[in-house]
């Protein structure tokens, strides 16, 4: 018999325990090893079983446990003491409060997913993951940020595999109350509701919980809701659930919704109304349209005005290197959308052409999210060095004529938050030696300090709790699926004394899963050394309407089950953040490989890193800009294979020579049983990448970088009434409609003889004939460099502004300047004409460029 409602009863708590509603409420429990200790304390086994959630927890544990509680002092005490320790995290000044000069005073970042804990199952792989953790560290930073997603009731969904190795799904269903989350209600009482109008006379309405991250809002719409009708009700029913306009509705509800919503939340809690408006990939690139409308028909300005606010306030950022990666819909579906009641006052054919392909390459019947995003987007970057560069060269038709390396898109390389991902044996160690857990300033190269012996201990310590965990988890499953009892090999399966190897994601295919399987009888033979054995162990997820992906992981599950590699090849089931945090500390080396350059950054190896892990990895995403020979291994990429086939064959031999010739001979070469050489790498590495692998660094880097600057920028064009907004939509309108007609008659260059050395001088004079622009919207480079041998400069190319000499003759106007020579070699030079204004980002971002030929 099966409950056609599920729900919370919550207990009445003594006022001596009342404080525990509290940090119940506030997901800083799941970083907080005290208060994740203070709730685990009133039952253990209790706790294990409900999920390790505290709602969860006082919600299951039974009032006369709670009474019991209430009456022993040294539990009340610590109770005391953790609500002391969150008020004083929730108030004072942090990092934000004193970066000195202007700064935004909120800031909103959207977000289809929110990786937070696993007993809070809103993210389906690294974007959520990445999302919780910019939230956390944006907490721990003081940063004014409040986050925007979706309440999915399903989740992304649970994983069990079958007795054929094949991935299978379930949704259980989520009772937000039971989680902590608390409803966003009006000052009189009432449920705060916002309602999308749809084609057809429909409305979407949605309901907006509260998720306290420390001092961070998460606010997360529910169309869940009785006002909506069973179809609107399914929109917010599972994560990545459906295509076509489903999907379309909930990136329609994250972005617009999301807007509305905070909105109604400033205007109940009396936050300040933010200022920037960061857009964590493409789904909730709609928020950009629902802040035109509201410029519109609120204050008035026109279409490119409001376009020029939106754009000097949004940060954009994308995570995928693949076209493939992107939503992108039907042009006509789109339109529908667009022509309605939803955006008021929008121009529907200025919005949908935002969206459009209308590119070389691209698909005029195609809107993509991506391409919305930039445009709405000024601030733009990808999350790695590569990544950024990968962007640059992906999205580059979007500005038509730019070199790749000047597209204006950066990058800030991803990071993990280290309270979340460190092991609390890491934790303690860092405490005992350098007096705090966290901090990039600590050397743990230092032998004086933390001794080979006490390191090699915590290591092995996480390494017998990870196989202690796969031990339960395997026999779980067995059981859940046979006679109720676990195969007798269970208990023997993995040995905390072997060479482990990591791997762990989702799993498309790009990611390769089954590249180890590439060779199985070399495989088998590094598993089964008599001598030196290696082992794997792996977790991931398929999306459930991928079948490729699900195929490899049957793949995968059925050689691990082959009775000669059994026990020395795990497959977990049901990967999330509960099991990575046992996963990553628990392994010696940490896994990549997927193709190249398609990773755009992959944290796991981060939070491997920071618990002592070396990373063997793909030379892609961080890893590329990070590897240094000392922290991990590199896998040749074999780039000039001349099918997939030989790649992989190429990939997959360099993998295993790597594991037998260099990691298997170095981790077992001991002394006194401990391998020092092993652990100078990881010392190496736990100093070098705690230094650059955190949220931290990541949101410090976003602050400075895009939030500050977009927050001036913001500033810049609504003061006065939007005098700048007006003025800079005036500049570019101007600048278009003359940009055909400009362009560089002459260039003469003076000053060099026929053998040049630096020190000479360049003296360059241009005639630039403007077409009624003024000399003071237009910027003439001098662009010079090094060149190839096909005359092309290279990337590291300099710009040298020429300056205007005199009036027009004959409309022509003339720009010169003088340039010592400082680059040796083959140098060569062009002059060219962008459109200059103090509130462009980048000289280049209109796509108008204008060379000499």
């Amino acid at each position: 018999m099966k409950a056609i409602r599920t729900f919370t009863v919550r207990p009445v708590l003594a006022e001596s325990l009342a404080p525990l509603n509290r940090l119940a409420s506030n997901w800083r429990w799941s970083w907080s090893r005290a208060t994740h200790a203070l709730f685990a304390s009133m039952d253990p086994d209790l706790w294990e079983g409900i999920g390790g959630n505290p709602s969860r927890m006082l919600g299951a544990l039974g009032q006369t446990r709670l009474d019991e509680l209430a009456h022993d002092e040294e539990f009340v005490a610590r109770v005391a003491a953790e609500d002391e320790r969150l008020n004083a995290y929730l108030g004072g000044d942090r990092w934000f409060q004193e970066l000195e000069g202007a700064k935004p005073s909120g800031i909103a970042y959207f977000s289809p997913e929110f990786g937070v804990d696993g007993s809070l199952p809103q993210y389906s792989g690294g974007l959520g993951i990445l999302a919780g953790d910019h939230l956390k560290s944006a907490s721990d930073l003081g940063v004014p940020l409040t986050g925007v997603g979706l309440f999915y009731r399903a989740g992304y969904f649970r994983q069990s595999i079958g007795d054929d190795g094949w991935q299978h799904e379930s949704y259980p269903l989520l009772d937000p109350y039971g989680l902590g989350l608390t409803l966003l209600r009006d000052h009189d009482g009432t449920p705060v509701e916002v309602t999308l109008d749809l084609p057809g006379d429909r409305q979407l309405h949605a309901r907006v919980w509260v998720a306290d991250i420390g001092r961070i809002p998460l606010l997360l719409l529910d169309s869940e809701v009785p006002a909506n009708s069973e179809e609107m009700r399914r929109v917010t029913d599972r994560l990545y659930g459906g295509g076509g306009e489903h999907r379309l509705l909930q990136e329609l509800l994250l972005g617009v919704g999301g807007v509305r919503a905070v909105r109604a939340f400033c205007a109940v809690t009396g936050r300040p109304t933010p200022e920037v408006y960061h857009t964590n990939e493409g789904h909730a690139g709609f928020q950009g349209l629902e802040r035109m409308s509201e410029l519109i028909t609120h204050d008035h300005l026109s279409f490119d005005a409001a376009l020029a606010q939106v754009r000097a306030s949004t940060v954009f950022t994308t995570h995928t290197p693949v076209p493939a990666g992107i939503d992108r819909f039907p042009r006509g579906l789109i339109a529908d959308f667009l022509a309605g009641r939803l955006f008021a006052g929008l121009d529907p054919e200025r919005a949908l052409a935002l969206g459009l392909e209308d590119y070389a390459g691209g698909d005029s019947g195609v809107f993509n999210m991506a391409v919305l995003g930039l445009h709405l987007g000024q601030h733009a970057n990808g999350v790695s060095l590569l990544h950024g560069e990968v962007s640059r060269g992906m999205f580059g038709a979007l500005w038509p004529g730019v070199d790749t390396d000047e597209v204006p898109i950066t990058s800030i390389t991803n990071g993990v938050h280290a309270p979340t991902w460190v092991h609390g044996a890491i934790k303690a160690l860092s405490e005992r030696a350098f007096g705090d857990a966290h901090s990039t300033a600590h050397d743990w190269t230092d032998n004086n300090v933390v001794s080979d012996g006490e390191l090699w201990g915590v290591r092995s310590q996480m390494k017998n709790e990870l196989v202690a965990e796969a031990r339960r988890r395997v026999g779980a499953a067995a059981r859940s699926h046979g006679s109720g009892v676990a195969p007798a090999w269970i208990e023997d399966m993995l040995d905390p004394d072997v060479l482990t190897i990591g791997f762990a994601r989702r799993v498309p295919t790009y990611k390769r899963l089954t590249l180890m399987l590439r060779d199985p009888e070399r495989l088998t033979k590094l598993l089964t050394d008599p001598e030196r054995p290696v082992q794997i162990v792996i977790g991931g997820k398929s999306h459930p309407a991928d079948d490729s992906g699900k195929i490899l992981i049957q793949q995968l599950v059925r050689f691990s089950r082959d009775p000669k590699v059994r026990g020395r090849i795990v497959f977990l089931p049901d990967y999330d953040i509960t099991l990575a945090k046992s996963l990553y500390p628990g392994c010696d080396v940490w896994l990549n490989n997927p193709l190249r350059p398609l990773e755009a950054c992959g944290t796991s190896g981060m939070k491997a890193a920071l618990n002592g892990v070396l990373n063997l990895s793909i030379m892609d995403g961080w890893w590329d800009e990070w590897f240094d020979g000392q922290n991990g291994w590199a896998i040749p990429t074999a780039d000039t294979a001349a099918s997939d086939e030989e790649r992989d064959d190429a990939e997959a031999t360099a993998l295993y020579d790597l594991i037998e010739h260099q990691l298997v001979p170095k981790f077992y070469d001991r002394e006194g049983g401990i391998p020092l050489g092993w652990l100078r790498m990881v010392r190496h590495t736990m100093t070098g990448l705690g230094k650059k692998a955190t949220s931290d660094r990541m949101v410090q880097e976003y602050v400075t970088r895009l939030y500050v600057p977009a927050a001036q920028h913001d500033a810049a064009l609504r003061a006065d009434g939007f005098a700048g907004a007006k003025e800079l939509s005036a500049f570019v309108t101007r600048v278009k409609d003359s940009w055909q007609d400009v362009r560089v008659d002459s260039v003469d260059s003076s000053g060099i003889p026929a053998q040049a050395q630096a020190g000479d001088v360049l003296q360059v004079s241009a005639g630039v004939r403007l077409d009624g622009l003024s000399p003071d919207d237009v910027a003439v480079e001098l662009v010079y460099g090094r060149t190839d041998e096909d005359d092309g400069l290279a990337r590291d190319h300099a710009v040298y502004r020429l300056t205007p000499a005199g009036v027009p003759v004959d409309e022509v106007t003339q720009f010169t300047g003088i340039l010592p020579l400082t680059v040796t070699g083959s140098f060569g030079y062009t002059v060219r004409v962008v459109p200059t204004h103090p509130q462009l980002v980048s000289p280049v971002e209109l796509g108008l460029i204008t060379y000499a030929s």
